[in-house]
């Protein structure tokens, strides 16, 4: 018998993390046999034509001008209140929506699902998300007690499944007060899809119309881990505005992130943002989540939210932020065009892609096709019913002729797609 002092709930947790996994065996190989030797798609960041991880000049200039004090400093538990400001206007841009907004610092996307999970639904509760979906929320769920139920991405045309995202909501929001959903939208990881507005529409008006009448929540959390390589600025934020003047039992948390938007991968740095027509549902959610922040972490990254108030206290460096952001998101639809143009010609299917870090590829037997394509030095990542490939981090030069070396894989190993 394995002795255990862990307490009851904490009892068998393990993890192995497919994505780290896969990046670790790659790394090992290109230092045994160079970089040229090995596809590594699997790292979620973005990487130039030369395979070197991308930090913003802006960025990089930025994190340089801070003082000591700015890089050191113990932060306020709800964040500095110049790098909430930014914060929201980074996010929204001209989109802002009508109603009370407030923002507390979280450590990275991660800690405002965490927080989302932790302080708006209860244990034991149901937490609704899609079927394609990152895994870290199985992982934030499980651990605070919750389960994960998805609704299917798309329906069998491949558009957004309206009707199954409303036979899920209304089947949780029957039997718990507070229904939370976790939306990757735009830019989904791992599929690059992103909700239409008027699917949008769809989802607010049914939301109204399930809890009209009701003493019930329904907290809806659009993840936008990915927003800024979703498209142009301003167009791929309209949909910001659909969630102004909502009733109050309707709840929108935006997970936002530094991560992706301004390169600060490994700083951990983001903020959830409350957005609500009743102002004492805004006060409480700065007063809960700022109790949970000092219970969980204390307080955040102060060189991280500095360098964002730098950036972003200049209306020039916003211009170079900006369009160096333009630049990478054009990267990015570049490598995925050519992908997809080499898969359309080999016949391998890929799930709808619209933008973003990541594409799927849906295999019925995931990890035997990636098992085979490690034998040949090419590193993805194994999904639930996929494989994930992340055209952030691949040149050019790898991608071509990548799509028909997975085709191959997937007919060798008899897979269907």
């Amino acid at each position: 018998m394995v002795a255990s002092v862990a307490a009851p709930q904490a009892r068998g947790k393990f993890s192995v993390d497919k994505i780290l996994g896969a990046n670790q065996r790659a790394n090992k190989l290109i230092d045994r046999l160079g970089p040229e030797a090995v596809i590594n798609g699997t790292v979620g960041a973005i990487m130039d034509e030369d395979g070197r991880l991308v930090m913003l000049n802006v960025v990089k200039e930025a994190f340089a001008s801070l003082s000591v004090r700015e890089m050191i400093a113990y932060a306020p538990i709800q964040g500095y209140g110049d790098y909430l400001d930014d914060v929201i206007a980074q996010c929204f841009s001209q989109s802002r929506p009508d109603g009370y907004i407030r923002a507390c610092a979280t450590s990275g996307g991660s800690g405002v699902i965490h927080h989302v999970v932790h302080n708006y639904s209860e244990p034991g509760d149901t937490v609704l998300t899609s079927d394609w979906h990152w895994g870290n929320y199985d992982s934030i769920c499980k651990d605070n007690g919750r389960k994960i139920r998805e609704f299917e991405l798309f329906d069998k045309t491949g558009v957004f499944n309206f009707s199954d995202f409303k036979t899920k909501v209304s089947e949780t929001a029957a039997v718990q007060y507070n229904t939370v959903i976790l939306l990757n939208s735009p830019a989904n990881n791992p599929t690059g899809f992103a909700l239409s507005p008027e699917d949008w529409d769809n989802v607010l008006a049914f939301l109204q119309e399930v809890t009209a009448g009701q003493d019930k929540n329904i907290i809806l959390v659009p993840d936008v881990a990915y927003l800024d390589y979703s498209g142009e600025k301003e167009e791929c934020r309209r949909f910001f505005k659909k969630f102004g003047n909502l009733p109050s039992n309707i709840f929108v948390i935006v997970a936002y992130t530094l991560s992706k938007g301004f390169t600060m991968y490994g700083q951990r740095m983001g903020a959830m943002i409350g957005i609500s027509s009743d102002k004492d549902v805004i006060d409480e959610f700065v007063a809960v989540n700022q109790y949970t922040n000092r219970a969980t972490w204390s307080n955040s990254n102060s060189a991280a939210m500095k360098a964002m108030v730098h950036i972003c206290g200049d209306s020039a460096r916003i211009k170079k932020l900006d369009a160096e952001r333009s630049q990478y998101y054009a990267l990015i639809k570049e490598r995925a065009e050519l992908f997809m143009k080499e898969a359309d010609a080999c016949g391998l299917t890929y799930l709808p892609y619209l933008s973003g870090f990541f594409m799927t590829l849906p295999v019925s037997a995931p990890q035997q096709v990636v098992d085979d394509l490690e034998r040949k030095h090419i590193f993805l990542v194994p999904l639930g019913k996929g494989i994930r490939l992340a055209v952030c981090s691949l040149p050019k030069n790898k991608l071509r002729g990548l799509a028909a070396e997975i085709k191959k894989s997937v007919d060798a190993c008899g897979i269907t797609q």
